[in-house]
């Protein structure tokens, strides 16, 4: 049964918990983006066709982040891992934000990868990038000069086989599994849920409405993140007695 040596908590989370702090989803970004198939701006084959309005589209949403900060939940989450230390307290999100990073979470999975990074499409360096707004659009790579890309899973591509395994195994591993903010409807994601609940663990579920996985769930809070989270957060440690 998962946890029965160390009673380790998991966590997931969805574009809920980073909408609290003001993060525009793909049908926010308002403007010239509202109307915009993400096929032309968020997958492969639209990078392919035109890359500086790929890039203009990533540009904006950097800035968009860029002036958000982390809200109560993200920052339950942060201290959550304080208390029980980062081996027993692994982070996986949906979200490439950076603001569970920016609150201080260590032990963090972006399986969705991150804006704040950047992959060359010849030599595949990838580094942090924080410049907000960039220089130039397309961005060269420093190292070879041919073109950057987002470091963002885009649709129809795949998650990173290293990070989605470690992602799998702490939620094997968990004795508790936590879902904030996500409706469990992007898959492999949401099936990192249903693999704890298989292997043992309890599946509580922190969101507005009711999802695929509720019928799963041991408890459920229909609230916003930032509301509950410190509620949670305390509950859970008894329930791991950290």
């Amino acid at each position: 049964m998962g946890g029965s040596e160390v009673r380790s908590l998991a966590v997931l989370t969805g574009a809920g918990i980073s909408a609290e702090s003001g993060i525009a989803t793909f049908r926010g970004m308002g403007g010239l983006w509202e109307k915009v198939p993400i096929e032309e701006v968020a997958t492969p084959w639209g990078f392919a066709r035109d890359p500086r309005r790929v890039w203009e589209f990533y540009d904006a949403r950097r800035r968009q982040a860029a002036g958000c900060s982390p809200n109560a939940g993200h920052r339950a989450l942060a201290r959550l891992e304080e208390a029980l230390g980062p081996e027993r307290f692994t982070l996986v999100t949906q979200n490439v934000d950076g603001l569970h990073r920016l609150a201080g979470s260590r032990n963090l999975l972006e399986i969705h990868g991150s804006l704040w990074r950047v992959r060359c499409t010849r030599c595949g360096e990838e580094r942090e990038d924080r410049r907000v707004p960039l220089p130039d659009l397309p961005p060269p790579c420093p190292a070879c000069g041919a073109m950057l890309r987002p470091a963002v899973v885009w649709f129809g591509e795949v998650l990173p086989e290293e990070v989605f395994g470690r992602a799998v195994a702490a939620a094997e591993a968990s004795a508790l599994f936590l879902v904030v903010g996500t409706s469990a409807q992007v898959e492999p994601a949401a099936s990192l849920a249903r693999i704890a609940a298989g292997h043992g663990a309890a599946l509580w579920e922190v969101n507005p409405e009711e999802t695929p996985l509720t019928p799963l769930c041991d408890r459920s809070w229909r609230s916003e993140a930032g509301a509950v989270l410190e509620t949670v957060a305390a509950e859970a440690l008894s329930f791991l007695g950290g």
